[in-house]
């Protein structure tokens, strides 16, 4: 049976994760707070702004701005969105 977490972005009980997603307090609060559910929406996200606004991964200033976009994300705050992008219509 999977493990189950208050999702704070969903705020029900929802399944966990497996492990902490990254190491450190930030990926345990992840890992106690946050649903597989939102997280591989966040992952997804994070992909997109990745590739709409060419971040690269080995500049701090992009890294820190996935940071916070994660946190608003997750937290159900206001957060950037790629620019130009449209969801797929079901």
């Amino acid at each position: 049976m999977s493990r189950m977490v208050h999702c704070k972005k969903y705020n029900k009980e929802l399944p966990g994760l497996a492990v902490p997603p990254y190491p450190g307090p930030k990926g345990q609060e992840i890992y106690e707070t946050v649903s597989q559910q939102a997280w591989q929406e966040w992952q997804a996200h994070q992909t997109m702004l990745i590739n709409e606004k060419q971040l690269s991964l080995m500049d701090p200033d992009a890294r820190e701005y996935l940071q916070q976009e994660m946190v608003k994300f997750l937290n159900n705050e206001e957060y950037d969105k790629a620019e130009g992008y449209v969801p797929p219509s079901e």
